[in-house]
């Protein structure tokens, strides 16, 4: 039994997680994949002298499934228990905007397809990927992705990946997207599609019936979004004080501070996310990074603060756009967020998208643009 395996037992014994029939086929497919990766001998060691070649790359994995289901929480517990060498985790759109840098670079140097040496540097990077959240929204990503895929998979490279959609689904209706379908047929080819589609929508179920929107601002509301934080992302109560943060990039080649950041939820003031100088692009990294955000502090908005507002306006839009879970607490219900001033008319799409937002139909909609 591999490490992974019994590690995903023992925290179902332990009641941290519930027995799944899906969780376990996928459970043991990875389980699969953990002895053959750690089987392949290391890089220059004598079996690859021997046979004067790389040793074949094992099959990797394609998770996908609604929202909640555990495909990210399988795959972090697989990559953290995985003992190889050169291995790489990624949420899928950064690993893309670096894939595009990088081609930008070798386009410079004049050279002939620049797709094919980036796709070998990544190689000699990591001879495993994982991924969490593939989606195509853009014709660049969707024109490059089969050729880059195809030499990472020539190249010795084992992906495992989640998504909310089947292969079939990715990029649907997208601009010339006959040119993407060699990557669907290479997708299911080369990684082992598992459908993890259980009636249980656990990020859902650790939610309950919550409030999502705390109002006003204070002690009580404080501890409510603290407790969901928990409850959210499973981290000990106990430990707060660790509680981790993370930097996200910002296309650009900013890096944007995230004081508490932890499985796919970031937490964030409103003074920072709207009082310092963002723009769209600091607000749609957020989006594609985090699948919940919490806001703390959220004051009632006026003509004293309209730039401030303004930005709000935007935070939102990105949030919504990539359906992205939202609590926070607040000194008004989202329709009195902004009751007069520069700007207070046009606020009410964003106050009426902030209730739509605490929606079942808008919680059962997984993470990411058009989902």
């Amino acid at each position: 039994m591999s490490a992974f395996y019994q590690r995903y037992q023992a925290l179902i014994a332990q009641g941290e997680l519930k027995p799944d029939a899906d969780q376990d086929d996928c459970a043991k497919q990875l389980a699969r994949l953990q002895k053959e990766l750690e089987a392949v001998p290391p890089r220059g060691s004598i079996l690859w002298r021997t046979f004067g070649k790389k040793p074949p790359a094992p099959k990797g994995i394609y998770m996908w499934g609604g929202v909640g289901r555990g495909k990210s929480m399988l795959m972090d517990l697989f990559y953290n228990n995985l003992d190889i060498r050169r291995k790489k985790r990624a949420h899928f759109h950064e690993f893309m905007l670096d894939v595009h840098a990088r081609i930008r670079e070798e386009r410079k140097k004049e050279l002939g397809d620049p797709i094919l040496p980036v796709a070998a540097a990544l190689a000699s990077e990591a001879r495993f990927l994982a991924f969490d959240e593939m989606v195509v929204n853009n014709s660049a990503d969707a024109m490059i992705m089969s050729r880059l895929f195809t030499g990472l998979v020539e190249a010795g490279v084992t992906i495992v990946t989640t998504s909310n959609r089947p292969p079939d689904d990715l990029y649907k209706d997208g601009l010339n997207r006959e040119h993407f379908l060699p990557f669907i047929e290479l997708l299911k080819t080369r990684l082992e599609v598992i459908s993890l589609n259980g009636p249980t929508d656990y990020r859902r179920e650790r939610l309950g019936d919550v409030d999502l929107w705390h109002v006003p601002n204070g002690e009580a509301a404080t501890k409510a979004l603290s407790e969901a934080f928990f409850r959210l992302t499973d981290y000990p109560p106990e430990d707060r004080e660790h509680v981790p943060s993370a930097e996200i990039a910002v296309p650009g080649g900013r890096l944007l501070t995230v004081p508490k950041s932890l499985k796919g939820v970031g937490v964030f003031s409103f003074k920072r996310l709207c009082a310092e100088a963002r723009g769209a692009q600091d607000y749609l990294a957020i989006a594609r990074h985090y699948h919940s955000v919490i806001i703390v502090g959220i004051p009632v908005l006026s003509k004293e603060n309209r730039n401030e507002a303004a930005r709000f306006v935007t935070l939102i839009d990105a949030l919504y756009e990539y359906r992205v879970k939202l609590l926070a607490s607040a000194d008004a219900e989202p329709d009195a967020l902004y009751p007069a001033g520069d700007g207070s008319f046009e606020f009410e799409r964003t106050a009426s998208r902030l209730l739509e937002m605490q929606s079942d139909e808008y919680l059962a909609l997984g993470h990411g643009a058009g989902v």
